[in-house]
This record gives structure tokens, sequence and C-alpha cells, in this order.
């Protein structure tokens, strides 16, 4: 089984994005805070990657749940990703802000680092590139 998205952006950083299923369709702008013009309305690929990863990651925690047979609520993750710039150029931090409702906090920690050691496709995938911080909520 597999699933393959796909998305056209034109015009980089400072262009348009769409996916193939027409649900995703938006501007771009580079962020005024890393020296771009920041258009008003227009997104970034780092709000794109925040809100796949928070999702992913959320998917990826209430999965853990049902393997180690943990009743827990919803589970609410925050993903605050950060670009930055430097002289060696551009790299990205993760800091995943997670909320298990239902659960005591080393239960909730025990999820999240099971989540992101071995189940979720985003960890897997910055895995030794992106500095990814795990936070209980």
């Amino acid at each position: 089984m597999s699933y393959t998205a796909h998305a056209t952006t034109v015009g980089g950083r400072n262009g348009h994005v769409e996916t193939s299923d027409g649900l995703l369709k938006a501007d771009l702008s580079v962020p005024k805070d890393i020296g771009g013009p920041g258009k008003a309305g227009a997104s970034n690929p780092e709000m794109f990657f925040a809100a796949g990863y928070s999702a992913c990651f959320g998917g990826a925690v209430d999965y853990a749940a049902k393997l180690e047979k943990v009743k827990a609520g919803p589970v609410t993750v925050t993903a605050d990703v950060t670009l930055h710039a430097s002289d060696a150029g551009f790299h990205l931090s993760v800091v995943l802000k997670t909320h298990v409702e239902g659960v005591d906090h080393d239960t909730a920690l025990k999820l999240a680092e099971k989540a992101h050691h071995e189940i979720c496709p985003y960890s897997k995938a910055v895995k030794n590139n992106v500095e990814v911080t795990l936070e209980i909520v």
C-alpha cells in the first residue's frame, strides 16, 4: 500500500503552490523575519511543513497509544518549525509540543518518543538532518 501526494509550485518562495486535488492553493512569500517581502495573505514552506508534521506526528502518537494499549483522549500537536539562516546556509529545527488528553506526563512522553523514533514518517525523514525537540504540554 502506498500514497503519493502531488503539489506544484511556480515562482519558488515568492510564487504560488497548488495540490493536484485542488484542495490546497496558496500564494507564497518569504517572511519579513528573514528579509523577504512578507506579502499579506501569503504563506511559506515552513508553515506547510509545520502543518504536515504536526498532523503526521499526532497520528503517530495516537497509533503508539493503540500499540501500547494506552487509553488516551485526543492528541494535540503544535509543530514550531524554525528556518535558520547563517553564513553556512539554511537549516531547520522543529519543536513538537504534544498534549495527550487523559494520560500523565511520563506516559505522554513515552508515547511521543515511540512515535518519534519508530512510527512517524516525518520524524524518520528528518532523522540526523533536522534537530527535533519533543515537549509534553
